[in-house]
């Protein structure tokens, strides 16, 4: 236990050290803190790491289990309207739980945004368990929801625009560390139980349909009673002393566990309600669940009380000084920030081990980090940009997505699935409490009270980015790929000219074993040559040594003549 703790407190520390490094430099150079308020952030960071740790303890022993058990124990029923029943259940309650919600709420002003949004996620649970049960491809329904999207973006045009950015940042942040981890868990638990081919492509995609329900919701509710949202007014905290640090501190978390276990009860409720009644888990199983679970709330309340203490503010600050200094230097220090704040999202981290477990490594966790880095980083430049161009949120938005759904036709599906998923647990907690504070800061200091209109849209650039990204790594692995076909049937098109053997062309699949066995296969037919060389220069011997005898016996003749 000892051990696994030690490698998540190394795991927490690698993803929250840099965007705090760059904080505090940031700090020094450009928006100077006074020295409390950079202790209070430091503070902040250090609970951030403490509390992811402790998080995806929880979701390893926890989250993830609990999800795989009452998916695949659903799924077993065979009774689809059941299993569409728990789902849209499951969706709605892990939903109000999502902390991130309760953040977006309070700073869009509008009310009951959760349960909308909760509404939504349950909708669309109920559509991508039946893709999985129907096997429906991946990239036609996503064309059906996003036409209807579309649709509905069109009519908001004339009736409430105000309402678009705000749709579009409920579908990313809805997907944020209680969320995603029993979406991934309860899909692969009911694609567990299908099985058959494709399999594995069915695991993926799930986040992605359920990110389009919110947007859907947010819209029409917005089109039926007009509702607009609003920016809150962020304020740094004064102190005096390092000792109303820790207060502020010790004075929060209490709130911030209250907040959590109010939001994960009913998770908890409905999880120990199946147990007794269809579960039936054995009493080491449900030991270890509970202790997931206590880390999961601990972990949970100490890192929003990092963030909202520390990170929140401080991110409000930062954006308002850079946007009263030099309003273009919000774009680059930006980027900057978006490119290493991923490292931070706890989401983020339980879908890239997932994707590398399932493609066997083909995916590596490194690269859909890397990968999402880079896309954080472009979509916060753009959504800085807008906030200093005014430009409008649809012009970026509806080319990108339309792009990414086009490429949904030229990569294969996990890749599909996978990028879609990542549009979602992009755009979790950190995104939420740090880079929307960041943006209301620059936007309301640069457009004053018409920068509402640039603060709201950032999530949603966010969630966007990574669908190109990712299916852009889908595209270079089917080139490198067929290439790579093309140089093994090479390899093998030698060796049966020389050889006639019949190969298993399945091992085209991975061209490292066709080198391998060209390789083999050429000292082979070196040996033979060599064995065949010596057997003629015996032959050669043995005709020289006869020809030798034959002129001596001739020699002799001649001599007695």
């Amino acid at each position: 236990m000892n051990g696994i703790f030690i490698k998540k407190l190394k795991e927490s520390l690698l993803s929250v050290l840099p965007i705090s490094s760059i904080v505090v430099i940031i700090n020094f150079f450009t928006t100077p803190m006074d020295k409390f308020n950079l202790i209070s952030f430091i503070f902040g960071s250090i609970l951030l790491v403490l509390g992811m740790c402790f998080y995806t303890l929880g979701v390893d022993t926890a989250m993830t289990p609990i999800g795989e058990h009452i998916g695949s124990k659903v799924t077993k029923s065979r009774k689809i309207w059941y299993i569409l029943l728990i789902g849209f259940v499951l969706g709605v309650i892990i939903t109000i739980a999502e902390p991130d919600l309760a953040v977006l709420e309070s700073q869009s002003g509008v009310k009951s945004l959760t349960i909308i949004i909760a509404i939504g996620i349950g909708a669309f649970m109920l559509i991508a368990i039946l893709r999985i049960l129907f096997r429906i491809k991946l990239k036609y329904l996503l064309l059906v929801l996003y036409g209807a999207l579309f649709t509905l973006i069109a009519i908001a045009i004339f009736i409430n625009k105000g309402i678009i950015p705000l749709s579009f940042d409920s579908g990313g942040v809805t997907t944020g560390p209680i969320t995603v981890p029993f979406i991934i868990a309860l899909s692969s638990g009911v694609t567990g139980v299908l099985g058959g081919s494709g399999q594995e492509d069915s695991e993926f995609g799930t986040i992605g349909i359920c990110s389009v329900g919110p947007i859907l919701m947010v819209l029409i509710v917005g089109l039926l009673n007009g509702t607009t949202p609003t920016s809150e007014s962020y304020a740094i905290d004064s102190f005096s002393s390092f000792g109303e640090v820790i207060l502020r501190y010790l004075s929060l978390i209490p709130h911030e566990l209250l907040n959590v276990l109010k939001s994960l009860a009913p998770i908890i409720i409905f999880f120990f309600c199946f147990q007794f009644l269809s579960l039936k888990l054995n009493s080491l199983t449900l030991i270890k669940i509970i202790v997931g679970l206590v880390y999961s709330v601990f972990g949970l309340a100490i890192f929003f009380a990092g963030v909202n203490a520390g990170f929140m503010p401080t991110g409000a600050y930062i954006g308002k000084v850079l946007a009263l200094t030099n309003k273009w230097l919000i774009i680059p220090i930006g980027m900057l920030v978006g490119l290493f704040i991923v490292f931070a999202e706890p989401a983020v981290h339980v879908l890239a081990n997932q994707v590398e477990d399932v493609t066997e490594g083909v995916i590596s966790s490194k690269t859909m980090l890397f990968t999402l880095a880079i896309s954080m980083a472009i979509a916060v430049g753009l959504a800085m940009l807008r906030v200093i161009t005014k430009v409008n949120l649809l012009w970026i938005i509806i080319p990108g997505y339309t792009i990414a759904l086009a490429m949904t036709f030229i990569v294969q599906e996990i890749f599909t699935g996978i990028a879609f998923d990542s549009g979602g647990v992009a755009s979790g907690p950190m995104t939420a409490t740090f880079l929307l504070p960041f943006t209301a800061g620059s936007a309301l200091t640069i457009s004053g009270v018409s920068g509402v209109n640039q603060t709201f849209g950032v999530v949603a650039l966010v969630a966007m980015t990574p669908l190109l990204a990712i299916q852009i790594i889908g595209v270079i692995y089917n080139v490198k790929t067929s290439r790579q076909k093309r140089v093994a049937s090479g390899y093998f098109a030698d060796i049966l000219a020389h050889e006639g053997e019949i190969i298993d062309l399945e091992i085209l699949a991975d061209p490292s074993k066709a080198k391998t066995l060209y390789k083999e296969g050429i000292e082979e037919r070196i040996k033979n040559l060599q064995t065949e060389i010596d057997i003629l220069k015996q032959e050669l011997n043995n005709k020289r040594a006869e020809l030798v005898r034959y002129m001596k016996r001739r020699n002799l003749l001649n001599k007695e003549e």
